[in-house]
């Protein structure tokens, strides 16, 4: 199974926060390819930009692919499934990240249960 990671755990994982659970961890390391969006870190640099996160970006970038984490760029058929995606949930990054594990396919890692309705793409720890 090929895992896109949700943005909140880039974050996590660089940190080494607690909200990275042991069972989230088990998930990650059973995978067998772990995935960061761009369109995380396009999000993650938007919040450095107004002042809602304060994060090194090249830092960041750096500690995810040395973690193992693979690139995952935006394209343009991630795009056209976007399109096609039902508003069960209204924040555009995590539409996006969404229509990338539809697309190609894997699934998607998250604590966000307003995601869930999305299906079986979406997997809940």
């Amino acid at each position: 199974m090929n895992l896109l990671l949700d943005t909140h755990f880039l974050l996590w994982i660089a940190n080494g926060d607690t909200r990275l659970t042991p069972k989230a961890k088990k998930v990650i390391s059973a995978a067998d390819a772990v995935y960061m969006s761009a369109a995380s870190l396009w999000e993650i640099s938007i919040k450095v930009g107004i002042g809602k996160l304060n994060v090194d970006i090249e830092a960041l970038a750096d500690c995810l692919v040395t973690a193992g984490l693979v690139e995952l760029p935006v394209t343009i058929a991630h795009s056209k499934t976007l399109k096609t995606l039902p508003n069960h949930h209204r924040d555009p990054f995590d539409r996006m990240l969404v229509a990338q594990a539809m697309t190609e396919p894997m699934h998607l890692l998250t604590v966000d249960a307003a995601l869930v309705a999305y299906g079986p793409w979406v997997k809940l720890v």
